[in-house]
């Protein structure tokens, strides 16, 4: 296959980029066989930049992910919404007391190399990892961060979540976490290929050599899928 290579940021080796694809089938293949819906045809895929990211969050309230030049829509729902948002809550009353650096949520963009912005879920980054070690004001900034948090959804396949990981790492990542709400199980990676645990619910999360100290009952995480009113 053709490649085209770019120039990497500091810290990460950028991957290869395809030669554009030949048909939608292959797009979608590449994109980890994703819906088609999910899948911006304007503009056209292989010719999206990043002001196409931040202009469909702007003007159609739509997250995109900018990947091998194609606008892809982050697949979430509102059970994923509600575990990210306490995962987020939980990191940060870790993290801002410390200031140990800055937490994000589900449409926190991120350049993690030079055409290529990921939204995950939830992401730590620690100062030294932010540009100026302070606040970031541009909506795409250059920021590889420690940690990203990927909460599946539905429309999220196998296949995505593999070619995430082979981004995340060669970029700088040092450690993921992949939540499945359906298996209530949180996947821990190290590198791109095989978690070196899988927690269950009567398991504790800890924060390993990004976050020492830094734990988190999975029981009570997933215990929100359950949630309801009082009688």
């Amino acid at each position: 296959m053709t490649t085209i290579t770019a120039t990497p940021p500091a810290g990460g080796t950028t991957p290869p980029v395809p030669a554009p694809p030949r048909t939608l089938a292959e797009l979608i293949e590449r994109l980890g066989g994703i819906s088609p819906a999910r899948i911006r045809m304007r503009p056209p895929p292989g010719m999206a930049t990043e002001r196409d990211v931040v202009d469909a969050e702007a003007h159609e309230d739509r997250l995109c992910e900018l990947v091998d030049g194609t606008l892809v829509e982050k697949g979430m729902g509102y059970a994923e919404s509600v575990l990210a948002i306490m995962i987020a809550e939980l990191l940060n009353a870790f993290v801002r007391p410390r200031n140990l650096g800055l937490v994000s949520g589900e449409s926190g963009m991120l350049r993690l190399f030079p055409g290529l912005v990921r939204i995950p879920d939830v992401a730590y980054a620690s100062w030294d990892r932010i540009p100026g070690r302070r606040m970031p004001r541009e909506p795409v900034p250059d920021l590889v961060p420690e940690l990203p948090v990927e909460v599946l959804s539905e429309s999220n396949t196998r296949a995505e979540m593999a070619r995430k990981r082979r981004e995340y790492f060669p970029a700088g990542v040092l450690l993921v976490w992949e939540v499945d709400p359906d298996d209530r199980t949180v996947a821990v990676y190290t590198s791109p290929d095989r978690p070196v645990s899988v927690k269950t619910e009567s398991d504790t999360l800890d924060g390993g050599a990004v976050l020492p100290g830094f734990t988190l009952v999975l029981r009570e995480l997933f215990a929100e899928l359950d949630r309801r009113a009082n009688p």
